[in-house]
């Protein structure tokens, strides 16, 4: 399902001046589009995403027209629909939601904010960062299909079997064709990632090192490695998602050339019980 984003009409938004509006807001489509699990439904121009996934981006209400229900009347049916699914009631907010009073609304009705993030941008693929860089000894890149790629993620990340599934069908079901990579050294699963592309445009996803290899570089050695995959594949700008408080991620993805552009976060009634 392709999603055509407008861009906010004030740079008080929360984009960066940086960078063009429209262009970013081609960027969030292409995220949003990727992001697709087969559980959707559009409801009064609102993107309702029911996965059982781990991903919170594939089971939330992405907001993208005002659309003709009121706003109550959409709240309403979304939490129906949520409800009906087993779900939590969760809502995603960015420069791009719509209304663009929906976050402050959320908010008087005790909707909780949680799990800030930022969306970086590399707005072309060339330069001297996509020269390959060193793998240990004995690592190498493999590359299996979609439901490998989702069991070797959850077991490094430790996720329940539903979750695994869940992101299995997300992958075999998207519309954006995506590449799962794996590094890894004898049977040992060192590093994951992931990138999507639509039309000239590539997403990284998944980027996780294990906890006892981290700091060794590899997460920059995958990432300049899904780069120039894709570079080769038609894409010719990057984007990615990062927690807005993990620094160190921030400044790897800083040196590989990504800037900040803007940021989105969550809300929900109880947000200590997403899982």
């Amino acid at each position: 399902m392709g999603l055509l984003l407008d861009p906010p009409s004030t740079p008080a938004a929360g984009l960066s001046p940086q960078f063009d509006p429209t262009w970013l807001a081609r960027i969030e489509e292409a995220g949003l589009n990727a992001a697709a699990p087969p559980q959707q439904r559009v409801l009064g121009g609102w993107v309702l995403r029911l996965s059982p996934g781990k991903a919170k981006r594939a089971r939330c209400v992405n907001a993208l027209a005002v659309g003709e229900l009121p706003l109550d009347d959409l709240l309403a049916r979304a939490e129906a629909a949520f409800a009906q699914a087993g779900l939590p009631f969760i809502v995603r907010i960015t420069p791009f939601t719509q209304p663009a009073t929906l976050d402050a609304t959320l908010a008087a009705r005790g909707l909780q904010r949680f799990d800030d993030a930022r969306v970086m941008v590399r707005p072309r693929l060339d330069g001297p960062v996509l020269v390959a860089q060193p793998l240990p000894d004995g690592a190498v890149f493999e590359v299996p299909g979609h439901e490998a790629f989702a069991e070797a993620v959850g077991r490094l990340r430790g996720l329940p079997p539903a979750q695994r599934q869940a992101h299995a069908e997300r992958l075999q079901a998207s519309t954006v064709p995506y590449t799962g990579v794996l590094l890894q050294r004898g049977g040992e699963l060192l590093a994951c990632g992931q990138m999507a592309i639509e039309a000239d445009r590539v997403g990284l996803y998944d980027i996780f090192t294990a906890p006892g290899h981290r700091g060794q570089g590899l997460a920059a050695a995958l990432c300049t490695h899904l780069l120039g995959l894709a570079r080769t594949q038609g894409a010719r700008c990057a984007y990615l998602q990062v927690e807005a408080d993990n620094r160190v991620a921030q400044r790897l993805y800083a040196r590989l050339g990504f800037a900040d552009a803007y940021g989105y976060h969550y809300r929900c009634a109880m947000p200590t019980h997403i899982s």
